[in-house]
Formats: C-alpha cells, structure tokens, sequence
C-alpha cells in the first residue's frame, strides 16, 4: 500500500481472494435482471423494431408477388356496369369514405384528415407512450387503441368485400379478372395466342347497309351500339346472327333485356317495325 501523498512512494495493490476471476467472454447481466430498468429507446429497442419490420416487408413482398393484384380490361367510362374495387389492402379505407362524414362534402377529413391523425399517432407512439410498463394489460390506453384499430380494419375490409360479392351476385357480373382468366385459358388449350384487349379486332362491314330500316336503328340503337355496331355502352350487333335467332332478336327487342340494360321497345315501335330490325340483324353474321 502507499503512504503519504510523495509521488515516488512505491504503490501496491492488494486483490481480494474472495472474488473470482471468471472464464471467457464477460457477459453484462440483462436488463431485465435489474427491476424497474429498461433498454434504450435508441438504439437498443428501435434496432430490434427494424429488423422485425425487414422481416414483415420481406413477407409481405413474397405474398403479393405470389398472388399479384389481377387486372382488369382497360379502363372504360361508358361501362355503366362496372364495379369499382381498389386493391385488397385498400379495402378498409374504400368501405370507410362510403359513409356520409367522410365524403362529399367532408371528402378531406376522410382522405386527409383522419388518416393523418392515425398514422401520425403511429409514428408518434413512442415518443407519447413512455411508460415503462411492458405489459400490454398494464397499458390500458395504447393497447385499446391498439385493438380499436386492428377490429375497425378488419370489419371494415370484410363488409365492402361482402358488399362487392353481394353487386356481383346482383347485377349477374363475373369479375373482369376471372373472365380474362377464363379467355386466356380456353386459348392456351386451343393452341391460340392468349386474348390481348389492347389489340382492336377489325371492324366487319354492315351487312345491307341501304336497307330502309337503318333509319329506325341509327334513332333507336346506335347510341348504345355505336354507328358502326361495333358496341358502346351496349354490346356489338356486328355477328348477332351467329348469335341468336330472328326469334330471340325479336323477343330482346320487344320485352327488353338484362334488368333495363338493354330497354323494351314493345311499346315505341310497332310489330312491324321490330320484325324488320330483327330480319336485318340476324343477316348481320359477319
């Protein structure tokens, strides 16, 4: 031991035998081992909550490249029937700005405002949140917000897509998805080229296209199935022939079609008239 206070006083250091040397690698106790402590924020906790969120990204890619989102036909303004439907994962905040105040007049505070608030909320979560309760049943406020969210989402997702199902069911739709599907697969077994609806067919040419009757149709059906009859709103007459007989042109024509798609004529035009068209259509079998 030393004595004094003089610099050159010989220093001897007496070690305690009653602590152990330890083998190896010195491990510090974990936090946990002190009560009451936690681990940093930064960067101890926020570089554990990365690598989660890797891991989550990571499976989150694989599954959407594994069912990508299906494709429609192209976009189409005079299709009265479509159903507008946004991607799986959008479904919650759809069915949301269905309700009256979030939209029209209030179409901010549902697009802007709230989802604002919600992730905003999320981002500022540990910096509001500093208890050092790790408990979720201890943390009453953060976790019922926690699940208030995770259930609105939920139901939400799962009321529009009920509803969506419910328009299918009703209008006698088959989504544009599976019908591109379909028509891709009957070409591959055919041995045909895969259907492409970017590619415009050539137009057939009418068939007597001087006949008398033509005034009649170009007042009473091209608004619906263009002038060339290539189909509008409506579907093409160009190959009805093929299609139906004179028999079911004429039954269309008079009693209408498709709940009020294609509309009765039986009571604007006469018998007479609407055997004529229905002669002159099923020529059509170009």
């Amino acid at each position: 031991m030393a004595h004094g206070h003089k610099s050159n006083e010989k220093v001897v250091y007496v070690g305690d035998t009653r602590v152990k040397k330890g083998k190896g690698v010195q491990i510090p106790p974990d936090y946990t081992a002190f009560p009451g402590k936690s681990e940093a924020f930064i960067p101890n906790f926020l570089l554990k909550e990365w690598m989660v969120g890797c891991v989550v990204l990571v499976g989150f890619l694989v599954w959407v490249i594994a069912e990508p989102a299906p494709l429609g036909y192209p976009a189409d303004p005079t299709n009265a029937a479509f159903i507008p439907m946004p991607d799986w994962y959008f479904l919650f905040l759809y069915q949301f700005l269905k309700y009256p105040y979030v939209s029209q007049q209030y179409i901010l505070l549902g697009t802007i405002g709230i989802p604002s608030i919600m992730f905003g909320g999320l981002l500022l979560a540990p910096f509001l949140d500093t208890g050092k309760e790790r408990r979720f049943y201890r943390r009453p406020i953060a976790s019922s917000l926690m699940i208030l969210s995770l259930v609105a989402c939920v139901y939400l997702t799962v009321v529009s897509w009920d509803h969506y199902q419910h328009m299918l069911e009703k209008n006698g739709q088959t989504p544009e998805h599976h019908v591109r599907e379909e028509k891709a697969k009957e070409a591959h077994e055919k041995g045909e080229e895969r259907p492409n609806p970017l590619k415009k067919k050539p137009v057939a040419a009418i068939i007597e296209p001087e006949d008398p009757i033509m005034s009649t149709i170009q007042s009473q059906c091209m608004s619906c199935h263009a002038n060339d009859l290539s189909g509008a709103m409506g579907p093409a007459l160009l190959g009805v022939g093929n299609r139906m007989t004179k028999e079911e042109i004429v039954t269309t024509v008079t009693e209408g079609r498709g709940g009020g798609a294609m509309p009765a004529y039986g009571g604007d035009l006469s018998t007479e008239e609407i055997d004529q068209i229905a002669t002159w259509l099923s020529k059509q079998t170009q």
